[in-house]
Formats: structure tokens, sequence, C-alpha cells
């Protein structure tokens, strides 16, 4: 292959097209991603790259073929942002997203106070993004997280290691917080919340790529919620909080699941897209 077809300004541009054609958005923006990461360098870097060599080419190829078969990127890369962490990410496991954000947004207005020693339980942890979010904001609190899959805890394991938090976090297999005794000052959760019969209908990125378990939330979309109202009054410490992430037109539902396990409502928090995402609960 000639140099001039390994120009890199050739190769983002055959890029992007195919990436266009497959119907990914922003198509321009992924292809210089995954050139950065086929180069081994940041976004900046690639403004003093001209070309790539053949190692980087196939790299590159294949990251491109993968996101046009429509895996999500993340997925590709093996790493994603969150609140300000670096994390891992796997096929075990949800993509974090954005509109997760908004639960810790919900904590730190509702504990603002960051030095007070807590205890954080994380149920369906994943890549332990939420627990590893609410650790860097709270320096002097420890926490657990939980997730029925054993290859997600380990996951989140190494996110805490590579974040620098492992010596506060602590990453179990369980089914939710069955096997837990004591009780917790925070509970955050990302519960599987998706109608079993709407997966399939999903954007390809998730149906077809991410962890069907952390997806389907039963018939209703409910399933999860009512387990963890259920467990929240007896795991929560007196003066304890518990908010969790809402699917899209959920918040009355799981609102009144709450109040029917003796909680009260405490905030709801809308995300960037105005949906109501965050759902806090406390003792009535």
């Amino acid at each position: 292959m000639s140099q001039e077809s390994h120009s890199l300004q050739n190769l983002l541009s055959q890029a992007s097209h195919a990436l266009t054609c497959a119907g990914i958005d922003d198509a321009r923006r992924e292809a210089r991603l995954l050139a950065s990461w086929s180069l081994g360098v940041d976004l900046s870097g690639l403004l003093t790259c001209t070309a790539m060599n053949d190692d980087e080419l196939r790299r590159f190829e294949k990251a491109v073929t993968r996101r046009v078969e429509r895996e999500p990127l993340a997925m590709i890369v093996e790493q994603a942002g969150f609140w300000t962490l670096d994390l891992l990410v796997s096929p075990a496991t949800l993509v974090p997203r954005g509109d997760t954000e908004t639960l810790i947004e919900s904590l730190l207005r509702l504990r603002p106070e960051r030095q007070a020693p807590r205890h954080i339980l994380d149920l369906g942890t994943g890549t332990g993004c939420l627990l590893l979010a609410a650790l860097s904001e709270y320096p002097q609190t420890f926490g657990i997280g939980i997730d029925r899959s054993n290859e997600a805890a380990a996951l989140a394991r190494r996110n805490a290691e590579r974040n620098g938090l492992s010596a506060r976090a602590a990453f179990v297999t369980g089914d939710w917080a069955q096997a837990l005794a004591g009780t917790f000052d925070i509970i955050l959760s990302n519960p599987p919340y998706i109608e079993t019969d709407d997966i399939a209908g999903l954007m390809p990125e998730v149906s077809q790529y991410e962890p069907k378990r952390a997806l389907d939330g039963g018939a209703d979309g409910l399933t999860a919620y009512r387990a963890l109202m259920a467990a929240f009054p007896k795991l929560l410490a007196t003066d304890g909080i518990a908010i969790v992430e809402l699917g899209q037109g959920q918040a009355a539902s799981v609102s009144k699941l709450a109040v029917e396990a003796g909680l009260q409502i405490r905030d709801v928090r809308r995300d960037l897209g105005g949906i109501e995402r965050a759902l806090a609960v406390t003792h009535d």
C-alpha cells in the first residue's frame, strides 16, 4: 500500500464516510477518536500525525469495521469517561453514560458535607462508576459494590485500582443485597429498567452488545425496583439516603413503590435532556 493511501487525512475521510453510511452520529469525531486510539495519541496528538504505519493501519481498519457493525465505541477502545474518572469497560458491563452522572449530582446536593465519614453501597455496580465517582468526592468514605457478574466485579476492582481508590472500595459478587448485614449512609443503584419486550428495539449498540441482565427490567421494567425498595428500609442507616437511576417515564411508578415500602421521596432530579433520571429516598 502506498504512503498516500496511509495518509491520515485520507483514512479519516474514508472512515467518516463508512461510519456515516452505517448511521453513526458525529461520524467525523468518532473516526478521529478511533484514529487517535489506533495511533496511541490523544486527539490533540492527531494534529502532528500525517500517516499511519502498517500496524496502526490494521488496528484502525479493524476498529472502524467493528464500529460500522455498531459495536459501541467505548467497547472498541475499552475505556470510557465518567464524572472525573477514566474507566475500563468490557462486554460484561453497561457502558457508563453521562445521564447516570445525574445520581452523583443529586447526591452532592443532598449530602454537601464532603469530609464526613460514610459508608456507601452500590447495587449492580457494573464498571463501578457510581461508587468510584462518589468515593472521589467523599475522601473519608468507604464503599462496597455488588454485582451478579463475577466479570463485572473484577472489572470494577481494576477500575478502583486505575483511579487510585482501591483502598476504599471492595467489590463482591452477589444478588442485590441478600448477603449483606449492617446499614449504609448512602446507597446508589442503576438497576435494569428496560421492559423485556422493548430490548430488541433499542439501538444496536445496546441491544446487540450490552449485557441483557443489566438491561432487562422485566415485563413492566420495574422488577429490580420492587426488590430495591423492599430492601432499602433495612439497608439504610437512620439518616441514610438511597438514589436510584430511572428510565424515561418511570418516576411516578418507582416513587409509588418507594412510598409503599415506607420510604419518603427526597429528590427527583432531571438529566441534561430533561428526563427525570435520579430518584432519592430516605426513611419516612
